[in-house]
């Protein structure tokens, strides 16, 4: 009877270790059950994009790695998903739930308010505090205009036509930090360059990037900086093709095409990402704010992989930069201030703000 016993016993607690593991699903990385619990909601260029949803995801991948947090992402496949997204992490109780993209802005601001009591963030948004009543949504920008300075700087300097492209995705007062940085850049470099720029109308078409890269190197542009998410993929593609140069954005995109992407401006979503939720899980993050992330603390800044920025190029964006970073040169961040800066030179349709 005593073996009996002993035998029972052990099979119990046998049984009930394996009833405490959990298994990962799609989109999860295997954690401890105590573990804090942070989602993220991808916009519609999903979670696999090359660009910033892809990095968002990288950086709670390195947090689950480096802490033991659970985390996990769900995709969205069109706007209609964005809320019942939300609503999934909402039911599983998550500690933190981030929205990647100024698209979503509408749908985390009403989370904000369905659910006083749980605790949001979004990349590329910030709220006024009519917006977010109850400061449970914290909105993180990044000084986006800066990098694409540096970058639309070198392409002012590396082109041999004079002629260079700009490719965005939807227009949004976020969106057009992008281009007018990039065009203030070429034309401090280069003031007598041509610029061709537009907004493709989606951050996941990489056909209609590549038809409009084709158009802009068919018309003598040699380097063409996408803003773009999963359409700047076809832009990428169209330089490789073609023997052209691109540059990437978000993440340092060389990788895709090694020989043919010049440089990219980068914007370390993973970083934020990575920062703020560890602050959720050591229990010191003060929830509701609008977090800035720009050239000063390393937010964003451009890629030299590949050793194709010839060194003296290098050389005049690093004083650039410094200059930069310590409030001498002010990096326009709309059209209005870039107008103010090179009268005459923007051809891309107005954003309402």
């Amino acid at each position: 009877m005593k073996k009996n016993a002993v035998f029972l016993i052990l099979a119990l607690a046998l049984l009930a270790l394996t009833c405490k593991k959990e298994n990962a699903g799609p989109g999860q990385q295997e954690s401890a059950p105590e573990a804090v619990k942070i989602g993220l909601v991808t916009d519609v260029g999903g979670v696999n994009d090359q660009s910033f949803n892809q990095s968002a995801w990288e950086g709670l991948q390195r947090l689950g790695k480096d802490t033991g947090a659970n985390v996990r992402y769900i995709e969205s496949r069109d706007e209609s998903n964005y809320i019942p997204n939300i609503d999934t992490f909402v039911d599983g109780q998550y500690d933190l739930i981030w929205g990647v993209g100024f698209m979503l802005g509408d749908a985390f601001a009403q989370a904000g308010k369905d659910y006083p009591d749980n605790q949001f963030a979004i990349i590329d948004y910030a709220y006024s505090a009519d917006q977010v009543p109850n400061k449970n949504v914290t909105g993180v920008v990044f000084a986006a205009e800066e990098c694409s300075f540096l970058v639309g700087y070198i392409a002012g300097k590396v082109t041999k036509t004079g002629s260079v492209g700009h490719i965005n995705g939807i227009a949004s007062p976020t969106m057009e930090s992008f281009a007018v940085g990039y065009y203030a850049g070429v034309l401090t470099a280069n003031p007598n360059a041509r610029i061709m720029g537009q907004y493709s109308g989606s951050f996941g078409d990489p056909a209609a990037g590549k038809a409009i890269a084709n158009q802009y190197f068919a018309d003598g542009a040699d380097i063409i900086y996408h803003a773009a998410g999963g359409t700047g993929a076809g832009v990428i593609e169209a330089a490789r093709e073609l023997n052209k140069w691109a540059i990437g954005v978000d993440m340092d995109q060389n990788y895709i095409a090694p020989d043919n992407v010049l440089t990219s401006a980068l914007k370390r979503v993973d970083n934020a990402i990575y920062d703020i939720s560890d602050m959720v899980r050591k229990g010191t993050f003060q929830n509701g704010s609008t977090l800035l992330y720009n050239l000063k603390n390393n937010g964003v800044g451009y890629a030299t992989t590949g050793n194709h920025i010839p060194p003296e190029v290098i050389t005049e964006v690093e004083a650039i930069k410094a200059t930069i970073v310590n409030g001498q040169l002010k990096v326009p961040a709309s059209a209005a201030e870039l107008q103010a800066m090179f009268p005459g030179k923007y051809n891309m349709p107005p954003v309402e703000n």
